[in-house]
């Protein structure tokens, strides 16, 4: 999942509500609640990177504390090794979410294994306009021709990451045993008690985790992955000789699946993406499990709510239109997605949506002054998006929900739960979220609040 969004765009993440005002509470019964989900139940929490408010992100103490704490759901990113094998990490450099750094400081071997050279420049190939965004991306591609030239620099979908380590120049165990997890997002806000004395690990042991603690806890948890970059993913495992055919990546999922017997339509997995070449692919290959398109985007403007997906720099290729969509030429952004159109189109490979929070509620702030920030939003407007795409057959389940007073919209006076009660109240099928038990509190809020209609 993503939490990238530089300057502005990382405040935004932590947004949203319906109107000027908080949401009145939406249908139920006289007696019993009654949810606007898809299928009528519940709206499920699902732990972001496990406990990450806690705990070291999609680290085994992470998993477990949410599982404790009421996740219905573990959520993952995976990345593939130099030995082909799926960790559970977010991104594909690893100075800033590891330790790394400091182990390098006596580790001759990590140390000699970080990535110096630069990107190279390549020209789009849709119309070089400035309402595409920027006309060249850098691509780790240094010597056109030579796939293993892809292991020099550390390009990851057109962002820049030079001078740090990526995951693919080491095998699982060399993770295991070199390097410990770390926090990442509000780092300064978070407890670093933990910081670099949990190790790695991999996507098969947070299926091991989820299935351990469901027996122990009495139900059952769901693992929901997602194939992160998985053009660069693959990339870099052809040229580490994993596999054979050019996806050897989703191939790598497509086994994770079969060997834990989690192909099916009603398995505890989800399998999500930015990309939909890389789901299109999985379904080709056979993938049965329910499967979820993400929706990204880079902003948001404060003046009407809406979503801004072009920029002048890289985000544009990061965050405003899928990779494969840039590799192809295609100049659509993100928005294609959320129309009518678009949402029947992914119904077509997948199950639904995971798309940003601002995408669903509009925010701003009115009447607007210059210079306004996420702590000014005092209005906030359904998209309809939740409704759409449940008329599509789509469940929606939205990023990302976080504690902390930075990451909320100023209509919620600094309090998580009302961003949280605001999305139940819309019907949303699921909410990703650092921090579990707040998400589990707002939802028995939410089922008080309808049963006491």
């Amino acid at each position: 999942m993503t939490t990238h969004q530089p300057t502005f765009r990382l405040a935004a993440l932590g947004s949203a509500l319906c109107g000027a005002l908080l949401l009145t509470a939406c249908g139920g019964g006289d007696d019993d609640p009654s949810f606007k989900t898809l299928d009528g139940k519940q709206p499920q929490v699902i732990a972001h990177r496990g406990y990450s408010g806690m705990y070291p992100e999609q680290t085994r103490m992470a998993y477990e504390k949410a599982a404790d704490a009421g996740a219905d759901m573990l959520e993952l990113d995976m990345h593939m090794t130099r030995d082909c094998q799926l960790v559970a990490r977010h991104n594909a450099w690893l100075s800033d979410s590891t330790n790394i750094a400091d182990v390098a400081k006596t580790n001759s071997a990590v140390a000699a294994r970080k990535r110096t050279t630069p990107g190279v420049l390549v020209d789009v190939k849709y119309p070089a306009i400035p309402a595409n965004g920027p006309s060249k991306y850098l691509t780790d591609l240094v010597e056109p021709g030579n796939q293993k030239s892809v292991l020099k620099a550390l390009i990851v979908d057109g962002e820049d990451h030079t001078n740090d380590w990526s995951i693919s120049d080491f095998t699982m165990q060399e993770m295991r045993d070199w390097i410990a997890g770390t926090t990442l997002d509000n780092r300064a806000d978070r407890p670093t008690e933990w910081n670099g004395k949990l190790p790695l690990i991999s996507a098969q042991d947070v299926i091991d985790i989820a299935a351990a603690k469901g027996k122990s806890l009495g139900r059952t948890i769901p693992v929901y992955a997602e194939t992160k970059n998985p053009y660069w993913n693959n990339q870099q495992a052809i040229a580490n000789g994993c596999g054979s055919g050019n996806h050897p990546f989703e191939d790598a999922v497509m086994a994770l699946l079969e060997k834990n017997k989690l192909n099916s339509k009603d398995s505890a997995i989800y399998i999500q993406s930015f990309d939909p070449e890389s789901l299109k692919y999985l379904r080709k290959a056979g993938m049965k499990a329910k499967g979820v398109q993400l929706i990204d985007g880079n902003d948001f403007d404060l003046k009407d709510g809406s979503m801004v997906y072009i920029t002048t720099d890289e985000w544009t290729f990061i965050s405003g239109r899928p990779f494969s969509w840039t590799l192809a030429g295609d100049a659509r952004t993100f928005a294609a997605m959320q129309t009518p159109a678009g949402l029947a189109e992914i119904k077509t490979y997948a199950d639904g949506i995971g798309p940003w929070k601002p995408q669903i509620l509009a925010h701003s702030v009115v009447p607007y002054k210059e210079g306004a920030g996420l702590k000014d939003v005092n209005t906030l407007k359904d998209t309809g998006l939740i409704a759409n795409a449940h008329k599509a057959g789509l469940i929606v389940h939205s990023f990302t929900f976080r504690d902390e007073a930075g990451r909320l919209a100023g209509i919620y006076k600094g309090d998580p739960v009302q961003e949280f009660l605001a999305y139940y109240r819309l019907g949303i099928d699921g909410v990703f979220t650092d921090f579990t038990p707040t998400g589990v509190k707002a939802r028995d809020a939410y089922i008080a609040e309808l049963k006491n209609q």
